[in-house]
């Protein structure tokens, strides 16, 4: 019984080691699985944050791109705008140059005294009383309001006509009874501006050569007074 119980004690050792063994086995391979698995989630985590941070990087360079773009524009829109304003002042000065457009008018039997340029009118109370003209040719008796563009088109004279219908209803609050009369300007005049501005009763002016010229009106034209 002893030898039995001696060899029964040494089974159970033996089994317990062989089972300590095979824990010891399960638990490197499991740790090699985890440390694998580990590696791979690392190398994983370590691709992916790389795209995302070239993609930011992309989206920081695009964005910068776009902001150098927009100054660029806004500089150029700017400066084009300062050049058009620029443009529109030398046809002015070229318009009155030598009483250039004064002597034109004086054909027709309008004798201008004065003129000025950028005249602003209105109340600030109230916007359908409001404008500018960009040359006032005047009188006591009569005014001409001018409208001026680089390219002349109908809408232009659509709005100059609004422009004059303001001035005669800001005019009529300060009492200024004068006829006022309406023409527009271009360095080029496009499609139907002449004839709907001829249509409103409007002078067309344009450039000709080193001069401006009162474009022929039609036989049936009346200058409209407002």
């Amino acid at each position: 019984m002893i030898r039995e119980g001696i060899r029964e004690t040494q089974e159970l050792r033996r089994s317990m080691k062989e089972r300590d063994v095979e824990y010891d086995r399960e638990k490197k391979e499991r740790d090699a699985e985890y440390d694998r698995d580990k590696k791979e989630r690392d190398a994983e985590y370590d691709r992916e944050k790389k795209e995302r941070d070239a993609e930011y990087d992309r989206r920081m360079q695009e964005a910068d791109r776009q902001i150098q773009e927009t100054r660029r524009i806004a500089k150029k829109t700017s400066k084009d705008i300062g050049n058009l304003g620029n443009s529109i002042g030398r046809v002015i000065e070229h318009m009155v140059a030598g009483n250039n457009i004064i002597k034109k008018f004086k054909t027709l039997d309008y004798v201008i005294e004065s003129h000025s340029r950028n005249k602003q009118f209105g109340h600030t109370l109230s916007p359908d009383m409001q404008g500018e003209i960009d040359l006032f040719l005047e009188n006591g008796d009569i005014a001409i309001l001018i409208e001026v563009k680089m390219t002349l088109e109908a809408k232009d004279v659509n709005r100059h006509k609004q422009t004059l219908e303001r001035f005669r209803r800001f005019s009529d609050t300060k009492g200024d009874k004068r006829r006022f009369i309406g023409a527009v300007a271009g360095a080029v005049v496009e499609g139907d501006a002449e004839k709907v501005a001829h249509e409103n009763g409007m002078y067309v002016i344009a450039q000709s050569g080193k001069s401006v010229e009162i474009l022929q009106t039609p036989e049936e034209f009346k200058a409209k007074e407002w």
